[in-house]
């Protein structure tokens, strides 16, 4: 039996919030109750939207309500900035196989062919157009000095991934996602690819993350797999509501840095575990003592709206 190896994963672009808490929190108790170790890795990509700052924040959080790592941070191995060469061996891999090309599309008409169609309409071919310019076309394009993005062409296939919580997810790679970008047109390699290689060469089992990403998990386990690696278990959690949708970093008083000024690192746990349905009441509990309480079964499966009895 392969040993169990989880993953934080943060992105530096800001203090975490109350839902990336929960997050955090129950991949720590994922891994832990399953005897595996822990790696903290910061997903810190961008450089214009990162920064070292936000990322020694994130890992003192993270110490503060008690969830430990094995491996990691601040080791600069786990930061994705630094991790460049490892993506562009893949981006090479998969261009020799004929399968990126590059994309002209403004960002208006890439949101346009993913969307869905509306009830009455044709169906119609989410392939990007780029996929199907003719030799003449793509010099024109290329003659024109515009950088453009590099997509991954994927298959029309049907690919499923057994999510812990949520059951069965399948999607077809072609018909409901389409290709996807890997690479940005100033160079960024983008979060699919980054993020597939990264669990496929740590050694990554086990993938706990708001449920929000679940549409991702088809399109990264067929990438790890078509890299020559094997994709993880995916594990997806109800996310954290406002009025205005998902939380964000953007809502302070939800901040980290608010909670700490309120709450113990205990009473925070106990507030979390209350509110994913670990727990009947907010007794303040660690972390550890909040382990032998942990099961999915428990974990509540439709979204959590913050309202005003919940808030801090």
């Amino acid at each position: 039996m392969s040993a169990v190896v989880g993953r934080f994963a943060p992105s530096p672009s800001g203090y975490l919030h109350l839902g990336n808490l929960l997050a955090l929190l129950l991949a720590w108790l994922d891994g832990r109750a399953l005897g595996g170790k822990m790696i903290l890795r910061m997903e810190d990509l961008d450089p214009v939207r990162t920064s070292p700052a936000y990322a020694a924040a994130i890992a003192e959080d993270l110490r503060w309500l008690g969830l430990d790592w094995d491996e990691g941070y601040p080791d600069p191995a786990f930061s994705q900035s630094t991790r460049t060469a490892l993506y562009a061996a893949a981006f090479a891999e998969l261009e020799k196989r004929g399968l990126v090309y590059p994309c002209w599309c403004s960002r208006a008409q890439r949101l346009a062919a993913a969307s869905a169609p509306h009830p009455g309409e044709a169906v119609h071919d989410p392939r990007c157009p780029c996929a199907r310019l003719s030799r003449k076309e793509r010099l024109a394009r290329e003659a024109s000095g515009r950088a453009p993005a590099w997509k991954l062409r994927v298959p029309d296939l049907e690919v499923s991934v057994e999510d812990v919580h949520y059951g069965t997810y399948t999607q077809d790679l072609a018909r409901e996602g389409g290709d996807f970008i890997i690479r940005r047109a100033d160079g960024v390699y983008a979060y699919q690819l980054a993020v597939s290689v990264d669990d496929m060469l740590m050694g990554v089992t086990r993938v706990v993350r708001g449920r929000d990403l679940l549409s991702s998990a088809p399109r990264q386990r067929w990438l790890i797999e078509t890299l020559g690696g094997t994709a993880p278990v995916y594990a997806h959690l109800p996310l954290l509501i406002s009025d205005s949708g998902k939380l964000s970093k953007r809502l302070g008083s939800l901040s980290t840095q608010a909670l700490r000024q309120e709450l113990s690192p205990q009473a925070l746990t106990g507030r979390l575990a209350k509110l994913c349905g670990l727990t009947e009441t907010e007794e303040p509990l660690s972390p550890k003592e909040l382990l032998p309480l942990f099961g999915w079964s428990r974990v509540r499966l439709e979204d959590i709206p913050m309202d005003k009895d919940m808030e801090i």
